[in-house]
């Protein structure tokens, strides 16, 4: 013992070395193992599911699975075969996983639509978004009806495996560690419980509408959000120094634009789940008939109200539309989107400080800025405009464009206390 305490003291760099790789290795060991655990017990969780007994008569249920293999730099595919797959195979459900990495997929995405009873996404922000726009490829006239119709009666459940899943803080409780993360989410699909999120449609003058579910940024912190992970070898530090550098541009970097939108419309009562029977033909026909002999002579319509657009022009550093899915009211009685016009007199300082908080929660608004609800905008820039805007975290050229809330138009899984979180938080 002594000896092997001699060696130990004279080669102590190596001793040092060794101990850290083994209680990283042990640490690593351990980590590995909780991660079984999570997944036994999802499993298990599932499994119970699956054993509930259905007629004979009654199909299975069927579930289409949207995956992005390119999320999480290439690690979705596995972390969705190891964490999410067997949980959905031992509910009980007939899976088909469509992958979302080659062209032409539309008209494939379509003929799924008429043949499923849920949808499930895999992946992160942009795989929704990238959904809708397969959907848009195929058929724009197709895909407004598949907006409003199908996708407001089918349920979606969301899987998060991308880099940024903002969708996640609404749907799901917070969560470090990924497998629990990704379990979780999953288990939330199986116990049923949904809540209805927001859409924009935002739309140019000559291209095909794009859908989102989070908003849109245009900005100086978007702009240079985008170069953050350009400074990695900076550690911690690399999100300061993207907006540092960002300010030895043109300062301050304003924003000009001319802004129409409409105020906020009345929300209508939940429609009923279950739609009542329809009465037999001799009675439809009765029905109208009688309304129409009994009816009195139809009036000259008169001229309809013109809708009232307010307007204004602004100068901003970073501007804003989004939803109000990431602080969701399932009980307010008016439906809009968020606009927030961020005031162009700020300091270089402010800029970097306020440049990580936008990292963290990108739609948030800063004291002093404007805040307008809006049901519907159109949103003019000046000729020869450049720069880019960031739509569910995607990127797309900056150009004129109208925004239109569709309130309520997807049905999202979510996990039940998180709707009784929402339910609580509104009768407070």
């Amino acid at each position: 013992a002594a000896k092997a305490l001699t060696t130990l003291r004279n080669h102590w760099k190596k001793t040092t070395f060794g101990v850290c790789l083994l209680s990283w290795g042990g640490h690593w060991l351990y980590g590995k193992h909780c991660d079984n655990l999570l997944r036994r017990a999802a499993c298990q969780e599932a499994q119970a599911f699956g054993n509930q007994l259905i007629p004979s008569s009654m199909p299975l249920k069927k579930a289409t699975v949207f995956l992005n293999p390119a999320a999480c730099k290439g690690k979705a595919r596995n972390l969705f075969e190891k964490n999410a797959a067997p949980i959905l195979h031992l509910s009980g459900l007939d899976v088909t996983v469509v992958k979302t990495d080659y062209e032409g997929q539309a008209k494939k995405l379509l003929e799924l639509m008429e043949n499923t009873d849920l949808i499930i996404i895999a992946g992160g922000d942009g795989t929704v978004q990238e959904v809708l726009r397969e959907l848009s490829d195929a058929n724009v006239n197709l895909l407004s009806s598949c907006v409003q119709a199908v996708f407001s009666k089918i349920p979606i459940g969301f899987i998060p495996l991308g880099k940024t899943c903002t969708l996640s803080h609404t749907l799901y409780p917070e969560s470090t560690n990924q497998v629990q993360h990704i379990t979780n989410a999953t288990l939330a699909i199986l116990k049923g419980e949904t809540v209805p999120l927001d859409v924009l449609q935002i739309k140019g003058a000559k291209e095909q509408p794009v859908f989102a579910v989070t908003g849109l940024r245009w900005g100086s912190y978007r702009d240079a959000g985008v170069k953050v992970s350009k400074y990695w070898y900076l550690g911690p530090l690399k999100t300061k120094a993207a907006h540092f550098f960002s300010t030895f541009k043109e300062w301050p970097q304003k924003r000009q634009a001319a802004l129409m939108y409409l105020g906020p419309t009345e929300r209508p009562p939940e429609e009923p789940e279950e739609k009542p029977s329809r009465p037999p033909l001799y009675v439809r026909l009765y029905r109208r008939l009688r309304l129409y002999w009994s009816s009195p002579p139809k009036e000259i319509p008169q001229d309809v109200t013109p809708e009232d657009w307010e307007e204004l022009k602004l100068s901003t550093i970073e501007l804003s539309i989004a939803t109000r899915n990431r602080q969701l009211d399932l009980t307010r009685t008016e439906d809009f989107m968020d606009i927030c016009i961020e005031a162009d007199t700020v300091s270089k300082g402010q800029f970097v400080n306020r440049g990580s908080q936008k990292m963290r929660d990108p739609h948030t608004c800063p004291e002093g800025s404007q805040y307008i609800q809006a049901s519907r905008c159109i949103l003019q820039l000046p000729e020869g405009t450049e720069g880019s805007f960031g739509i569910d975290n995607e990127e797309y050229e900056a150009m004129p464009v109208e925004v239109k809330l569709l309130p309520r138009k997807l049905r999202f899984f979510c996990d039940p206390r998180m709707r009784e979180q929402m339910l609580h938080a509104a009768v407070q």
